[in-house]
């Protein structure tokens, strides 16, 4: 069992389905919507991203944040980069030898984190 679906609350579904599809690849020939405005849009992982209508989008808790593993830590500086340029917030940011992270503000203020760090090691 994996987590592979996240409903987020958002004032502009079609802004944020460029944001995540523009960012994080996810695949706008997928996009399903629905009655109560919802819009689902999947990544080639088959991860569920549902965006939900709402008038506003209250602030959430300072460590509330949800993130995507890239596979290289020059992955994750050159999205940063990318992002920077692009004028996307950017709120953290971090480098160590064994993680490269950032965190950055979608359009609706939901905190994304980007980041890398090798896998873990068995022990023993």
């Amino acid at each position: 069992m994996r987590l592979n679906h996240l409903g987020l609350p958002v004032r502009d579904p079609q802004r944020s389905i460029q944001f995540y599809h523009h960012y994080f690849g996810f695949d706008l020939a997928t996009a399903q919507r629905y009655p109560d405005g919802t819009v689902i849009i999947r990544d080639a992982d088959g991860f569920d991203l549902a965006l939900h209508p709402v008038e506003a989008v209250g602030a959430s808790p300072p460590f509330l944040h949800f993130g995507f593993r890239m596979p290289r830590p020059e992955a994750v500086r050159a999205l940063l980069d990318q992002m920077g340029a692009d004028g996307v917030e950017i709120i953290e940011r971090y480098e160590e030898p064994a993680y490269a992270a950032f965190k950055c503000l979608d359009p609706d203020r939901h905190r994304v984190e980007i980041y890398w760090e090798p896998p873990p090691t068995a022990a023993g």
